[in-house]
């Protein structure tokens, strides 16, 4: 029988940040479809180094490895989907089994990360300038003491802006990507109230319509809801007379859209590991953010 190994005393185990984790991101909080928590990895385990990722690709667990990462937590699932194995001759399966080799433990906040404070939606809100954000659909729950609010955050800028710098704020926030940022609607009218959502965002536009948002940043937006949903715009705009139609989009790339969490989740981690846990383990974790692009795309041609 093999022993379970027995951290060092300065030395997390998996348990133990794991425990951390979930009260940052209560796995009772994700969507009824998610699949989020610890994916692979021996609670026993000693960790002392943490890298956080959008995407559990084999390029960020490449990472993981040469950076020396006991512990990779990605926003995206792994194993979303149920499987009926694990062998490596999947991409799946390998990367299970490379993790396990390499004894990097594996952990998913996917829509819990979403809905929390200082979780996706608000990283991407403060990152762009949106203040006092509250959430586009809050949470339906009664535990107050839960981090999780709801789903996007809608608040407004300090300074209203045109359409045009808004967007060219965005673009320089985020991470390079071949998709860049798209925008549909008038570039110099001004904008102040703004509906954010990291991820594919174009099932919640009844609510962002509801919530007066002048424009929505978000990504994924697919072309007939887009359509739709400026037609729409347009159409009611005309019958009242109004200036320019809202809610204007402003689209950017997927992994762009969930990136600035990665500094929020590590900052919320190293900080909350400090409060709670023992006082031989205080400060004895290394957290580190990914470097690695993971965005699926890589070049875009304009047309001539």
């Amino acid at each position: 029988m093999t022993a379970e190994p027995t951290p060092p005393d300065d030395a997390l185990r998996l348990s133990d940040v794991v425990r951390v984790l979930d009260a940052l991101y209560p796995p009772s909080s994700a969507e009824s479809w998610d699949a989020v928590g610890l994916v692979a990895g021996d609670p026993a385990q000693p960790v002392r180094r943490v890298l956080f990722a959008v995407d559990p690709t084999w390029t960020v667990l490449d990472e993981a490895v040469e950076v020396g990462a006991d512990l990779l937590v990605t926003h995206h699932p792994l194993l979303l989907r149920g499987v009926h194995s694990v062998a490596a001759t999947t991409f799946k399966g390998a990367f299970v089994h490379r993790a396990i080799r390499e004894g990097v433990a594996v952990y998913t906040a996917h829509t819990n990360a979403d809905a929390a404070r200082g979780g996706v939606a608000e990283a991407l809100a403060e990152l762009i300038g949106v203040e006092d954000a509250e959430p586009l659909v809050p949470a339906d729950t009664r535990d107050h003491t839960l981090p999780a609010t709801g789903i996007g955050r809608v608040g407004r800028l300090a300074e209203p802006a045109p359409l045009r710098v808004l967007a060219e704020r965005v673009a320089a926030a985020l991470p390079a990507t071949a998709q860049g940022v798209r925008v549909s609607g008038d570039l110099d009218a001004v904008v102040e109230r703004v509906a954010v959502v990291g991820g594919a965002g174009d099932s919640l536009f009844d609510a962002v319509r509801s919530s007066g948002a002048d424009v929505y940043v978000t990504a994924d937006l697919r072309h007939h809801p887009a359509s739709e949903l400026r037609e729409r715009a347009e159409h009611e705009a005309r019958a009242a007379g109004a200036g320019a139609a809202r809610p204007f989009l402003v689209d950017v790339a997927h992994f762009a859209s969930e990136w600035p969490w990665l500094e929020h989740a590590a900052h919320d981690l190293v900080r909350l590991v400090g409060e709670t846990a023992d006082a031989p383990h205080a400060g004895k974790l290394d957290v580190r953010v990914s470097t690695r692009p993971t965005d699926p795309w890589t070049a875009r041609f304009p047309s001539p």
